[in-house]
Order: structure tokens, then sequence, then C-alpha cells
């Protein structure tokens, strides 16, 4: 089966696939080199929820819902529209967030803090204000409840996605949200739900009250739902986002202003990822650097 993939395109495929997500067409960016920095497992290691959900390619479904439900938090879309170069280089954001969540998936505790101060360092920046109900708002990406509302983006959308497409009872959801509630202590969030069922009660506190579109908000929803890419990539992401979009609460796609979607997305987007995964391997180049340097570690102890 790999051969004929290969033979119909598969290696062209493969290598757009990863020069879009990763920013190399090997999927091996420099970043990807300090997976074997270190000498432990990391905050999570290969027998961990964490490696199962984060490695599975159910997350390319959930990172289009994660940066769809960002936009529905006004200070997260301010802070992309205002600090970011979504719209000369829509792929630069993506790299960037595939960075630092494949450094904290699988590197060790060394490289994540180093990756960790990367972002915190950028967070510093990322200060401003928009206007809400004429009345102008302030806010940093620095603060608790921006911190909060990203981190509960990222851990609902992969697990969803991971929930939608792969097969049920793999992954122990409360260990997962657990699990990863510890890549959020880096970048200075204590408060990170540890279970689903705060996860869901911390969730549905800001969709009753916080969501809401601003002036910014169709601007940036439509290059989200539209953005730049190829004729040749578009069809693709046009697959995963309307997956996403189908997996998405009511109260966040009216702030979106979007209309719901299928769920027959999901039923479509589910063989295109499985032959997508023989075409790529069963892992990522980081992943596998990763295990060499578990490998090494518990080789020489």
């Amino acid at each position: 089966m790999n051969r004929l993939l290969h033979a119909l395109g598969g290696k062209r495929i493969a290598d757009a696939f990863r020069a879009t997500v990763s920013g190399d067409p090997n999927g091996a960016p420099d970043w990807s080199k300090q997976m074997a920095v270190g000498n432990d497992n990391g905050f999570f290691g290969p027998d961990s929820d964490t490696w199962k959900v984060h490695g599975s390619l159910s997350t390319l479904v959930g990172g289009v819902r994660a940066l769809l439900m960002q936009a529905a938090y006004p200070a997260a879309l301010a802070g992309v529209a205002q600090h970011s170069e979504y719209e000369t280089d829509p792929l630069g954001r993506l790299e960037r967030t595939t960075r630092w969540l494949t450094i904290t998936s699988f590197g060790s505790t060394e490289a994540i803090e180093r990756e960790a101060s990367r972002v915190r360092q950028m967070h510093k920046r990322v200060v401003g204000s928009y206007q809400e109900n004429n009345r102008e708002q302030q806010y940093s990406a620095e603060q608790e409840r921006h911190l909060l509302w990203v981190h509960l983006a990222f851990t609902d959308s992969f697990l969803t996605a991971y929930r939608e497409i792969n097969l049920p009872g793999t992954v122990k959801v409360d260990n997962y949200v657990k699990e990863w509630s510890k890549s959020a202590e880096p970048l200075g969030l204590r408060s990170a739900p540890k279970s689903d069922e705060e996860l869901r009660d911390v969730l549905d506190d800001y969709l009753d009250h916080e969501i809401k579109p601003i002036a910014m908000t169709p601007e940036i929803v439509k290059f989200l739902v539209h953005p730049p890419f190829s004729a040749f990539a578009m069809p693709f992401y046009r697959i995963l986002c309307n997956a996403a979009i189908s997996t998405m609460d009511l109260r966040v796609l009216r702030v979106l202003g979007l209309p719901p979607k299928s769920r027959i997305w999901l039923a479509i987007v589910k063989p295109i990822l499985r032959i997508l995964r023989m075409i790529l391997g069963e892992e990522s180049p980081s992943q596998t650097i990763a295990r060499e340097r578990i490998k090494r570690i518990t080789s020489t102890s």
C-alpha cells in the first residue's frame, strides 16, 4: 500500500504537509533537534496519554479547532490581530505553535524550559487594547485569564478531535487533562484544570460569560476559514476546517458567526488521515528523536 501511495504522489503530499505544519519538507526543522537535548523523559514520556493524543494526526483537526476557539475570546483575538503577521505569513504562526506543542509534548525538561522561555518573552510584547461596546479594554498575553483560555482551547480541541477520530477508550481522559495541565506551568499558569469535569466547568464559565465578538472578529475568522493556501493545500485544509467546526459548541460558533457543519465531515476526514499516516509513518521525526533520547538515557543508567 505504501508503494502504491508513493506512486500516486504520496511523497509530494507528505513533503507538502510536513512543510506546511513544521516549516520543513522532511518534518525535521532545526528546532526538532531540541528533542535530543536533556537527560529525562520530560513532562510525559512514551507511555503517557499526552504522547498518544499529540502523536495522533487528529491534532490536525484539533489545531484548526483550537485556533477558531481562541478567536472567540476578545483578548486572544486582539493579540493575534495586532501582534502577528498572519496576513503576510499565515504559516509562520502555525509553525511556531507546532514548535511549542511538539517540544512541550516530547522534549526533555531542559528543552521544555528553553521553549517556554522563548514563549514567555514573546508574551511580554503581546499587549494592547481593543474596543468593546464603545469602551477601550486593555489586554496582555501574560494575564491569567488570557493564558487559561488559550490552554482550554488547546486541551478541549485536541481531546475532542482525538475522541471523535480515534478508537474510543484508548486514552484515559482525566489523565490526559491532568497531564497536559503541566504544560501550562512553565508559561506562568498554575490554575489549569486537572480533570475532564473541571475542564467542562471552567470552559462553560468562559462560554457563558466571557466570549463575544468584537470589531476584528469577522476579519480574523474569515482568514482562519479561508487562509491564502495554495490550490494544492486548500482542499485538504477545508476538510480539516469543516471537521473541526462540526465538533464545536454552538455558543462559540455564534460568536464567530459560523454556521454549524454536519458531522459527515468527520466521516470524510477519518480515512484521509489514515492514508496520510500510512504515507508519513507511524510517528513524526520529532517523536523518533525523543525516543532515541530516552533510549540513550535508559541504556546508560
